[in-house]
């Protein structure tokens, strides 16, 4: 599927996710966190595709419930009691609403970075922060390749273990510890050689050298100053809002209306940039 929005400066690609994922974690807002999770959703759900179904349904869904279950079980701060616990602790009300507003807050910074990892890769890592940080743009660009790498050779190992009957699912259990040691042992080595390949690839080409220079086919263009103008027009200020000792907040004011507005356009960006594209993609398509 063509991501127009992936094709973008690394830059904008790094203010949008930068504003989105600080958004995110910093504003407390219910409606803020519910808009921020429903467009985290849909925009992992197009950048990601099954990957997104499977991250949602394997590890947040469980975490939503266990924070939302566990936070009124060891939290107790908040006036509005409902009940107590066998163990005579109280049961509030804002415990049990500020459990979901976390719960809501971490699947939805976990869903941002997954889609930040499908826009950003290693190499606009490079560029952003190659020429100030060198050394640590490097780190964090393997770092950012190592995972998906490591996923494919031990992909790669598993079935070739298997097609001689050396997988860890087979044989007796001790038959099957064995074989894992060894798949392990292969893996080791392997990212032993991919480190002493890369150190000396990147040595090659004179990393680390003053004066050294780097190709990039990365320009700023009028559609990049564009977008950079939207999104800092909609960085407006946050609409303030409590749990403690009582849930209080102007959630449907006329600003806080605005707000959410502008603050719903903002995390929309990456989906109405490829939406457009698209529209405009295949309008010119009718006209052949």
């Amino acid at each position: 599927m063509k991501d127009t929005f992936s094709n973008m400066h690394p830059f904008i690609n790094f203010i949008f996710f930068a504003l989105t994922i600080g958004f995110t974690m910093f504003i407390m807002n219910p409606v803020c966190l519910a808009v921020s999770f429903l467009c985290a959703l849909v925009t992992a759900l197009y950048l990601n595709g099954k990957k997104a179904v499977r991250l949602s349904l394997v590890f947040l869904l469980p975490m939503i419930l266990l924070i939302v279950l566990v936070n009124p079980v060891f939290n107790h701060e908040g006036m509005t009691i409902l009940t107590y616990f066998p163990w005579d602790n109280p049961l509030t009300l804002e415990s049990i609403v500020y459990g979901i507003a976390s719960a809501f807050l971490l699947s939805s910074t976990v869903l941002w970075f997954s889609s930040f990892n499908a826009v950003i890769t290693s190499d606009k890592v490079v560029f952003l922060f190659g020429r100030i940080m060198p050394s640590l743009s490097l780190v964090i660009s393997m770092a950012l390749r190592f995972v998906p790498r490591f996923s494919a050779q031990m992909k790669l190992v598993r079935n070739a273990q298997h097609t001689i009957g050396r997988d860890i699912n087979e044989g007796t259990l001790f038959q099957r510890i064995r074989n894992a040691v060894k798949i392990l042992s292969i893996m080791i080595t392997w990212s032993l050689e991919n480190a002493i390949e890369t150190a000396d690839s990147m040595k090659s080409r004179g990393h680390g050298l003053k004066g050294r220079t780097s190709y990039s086919l990365y320009k700023f263009d009028k559609r990049d100053a564009f977008m950079l103008c939207t999104i800092l027009l909609l960085f407006t200020n946050a609409i303030k809002f409590r749990y403690y000792p009582s849930i209080k907040g102007d959630l449907f004011t006329v600003q806080s209306v605005i707000f959410y507005i502008f603050y719903t356009f903002l995390m929309l960006i990456p989906l109405s940039v490829n939406i457009g594209e698209g529209i405009k993609w295949k309008h010119m398509q009718s006209k052949i």
